[in-house]
């Protein structure tokens, strides 16, 4: 694994913040990739790696995903993430102690970095760090904040779909078609929901097994063994866990038309995408169907929008999908590269 100098060396971010938490023995990486559209936003993620470089890795791929998924989106924020890379999981008053800290960097960060929640961080966490700073967002309802992002990531992610199939068959119609979820978390549960009540039916697949199959149950659905997914036909496969299911040898063997879920980071490879274009299995980009937990708490909270003006906005992510297919065919190139060729030329605005 590369150190500290060699992954700064070749990043083409703007500014790595990095601060040891000498109390916790872990380390914060804030990562601001891109100020160009304006402030960098992003989540923060609280993670055990297996060495602080792996954190600061992470932080700076992220950061600018973000770039690119703010940009795409429209939305007038550049792109960055913030890493907690911690020896375990903290609770309680050790937690707070920490979030206070993380909170302090920010704010002496003079607003070029406003963050919400990731992996391991949720609401609460952002109304604690709400105390220290005011770059912050995605706090909860009862501390005047717009709450879980899961809400507007999974209505993205519904539209995302009802474009994709549009756009495989010429039709958005949802009866009839079996969607595969794999996740069936905040996100994945909730998509699962949008999809019955249209008429779809959901398989969803968890690695614990037991809340796949309360949520399928929930929504008249079937829970799939997750080591199935690459056995299992549907119409759509919808990656809502965690990043990285799409090597090079699992986009040759989906068994779909459409991949479009909300997993961050879903190829593990870069050459992924090119073969699920060789395959003919259309790939909605990750960073382009799932932001709409960017959208609903930036838009909410930052931009003053009220419901019907964010609702809106998700319901555009299906046509930017469009956009991007558009040019995919037009081009001769994966769904992939359209959205990076749409994202740098945003970015260069």
């Amino acid at each position: 694994m590369a150190g500290f100098e060699t992954l700064i060396d070749g990043w083409d971010g703007e500014t790595a913040v990095i601060r040891r938490d000498r109390e916790t023995g872990g380390w914060i990486f804030v990562c601001i990739h891109s100020t160009r559209r304006g402030p960098a936003g992003g989540g923060t993620r609280m993670k055990v790696y297996g060495s602080p470089a792996e954190g600061l890795e992470d932080a700076m791929r992220l950061s600018g995903a973000m770039s690119r998924k703010l940009a795409v989106a429209g939305l007038p924020f550049g792109g960055g993430k913030a890493v907690i890379a911690v020896p375990e999981i903290p609770r309680g008053g050790a937690r707070r102690a920490l979030l206070l800290r993380y909170g302090d960097l920010v704010a002496s960060l003079g607003g070029t970095y406003c963050t919400s929640s990731d992996m391991n961080t949720d609401e609460a966490d952002m109304d604690v760090i709400w105390e220290r700073t005011k770059y912050v967002f995605g706090r909860s309802v009862a501390a005047g904040g717009s709450g879980n992002p899961a809400r507007p990531t999974a209505l993205g992610v519904f539209h995302g779909i009802k474009a994709s199939l549009a756009h495989v068959d010429g039709s958005d119609e949802l009866s009839g078609r079996r969607v595969l979820i794999q996740g069936a978390g905040g996100v994945g549960s909730q998509l699962a929901d949008h999809l019955a009540h249209a008429g779809a039916s959901v398989l969803l697949a968890d690695v614990d097994i037991p809340k796949a199959k309360a949520v399928a149950a929930r929504v008249g659905g079937d829970a799939v063994d997750p080591n199935d997914l690459l056995q299992t036909e549907a119409d759509v496969f919808s990656p809502c866990a965690v990043g990285g299911v799409l090597t090079m040898r699992s986009a040759s063997q989906l068994r779909c038309a459409v991949v479009a879920g909300s997993a961050n980071n879903q190829l593990a490879e870069p050459e992924a995408a090119e073969v699920l274009h060789a395959h003919g299995v259309l790939y909605a980009p990750d960073y382009v169907i799932n932001a709409g937990g960017a959208i609903g708490v930036a838009g909410t909270e930052q931009l003053g929008w009220d419901e019907a003006e964010v609702n809106a906005a998700l319901a555009r992510i299906g046509e930017t999908l469009q956009e991007v297919y558009r040019r995919s065919e037009e081009r001769g190139i994966s769904t992939a590269a359209a959205a990076e060729a749409i994202a740098e030329e945003r970015l260069d605005l």
